[in-house]
């Protein structure tokens, strides 16, 4: 079942606040991982490990490197599972 945009921020960012620390309410559309969030490459391989079970997607390699807010990562979920 294909989740809504709201949902999935919702979700990525309780994955982003378990893995970092940080306030669920710091992951917005706009933010990015590195300048805003400052996730490392390890963090964000973990967050990604964790969407891909909790949206029942597939994030490949080469394509993580384009996610580079939280909105490119909303709209790559919701696309995988539509």
């Amino acid at each position: 079942m294909a989740n809504t945009e709201q949902e999935i921020l919702t979700g990525l960012a309780e994955i982003v606040a378990e893995e970092t620390g940080l306030d669920t309410a710091d992951v917005a559309l706009e933010k990015s991982f590195t300048d805003d969030l400052d996730i490392d490459s390890l963090s964000m391989m973990t967050i990604v490990t964790h969407a891909e079970d909790k949206f029942g997607v597939r994030i490949p390699d080469e394509e993580v490197k384009n996610l580079a807010t939280v909105g490119d990562a909303v709209s790559y979920i919701k696309g995988a599972q539509d």
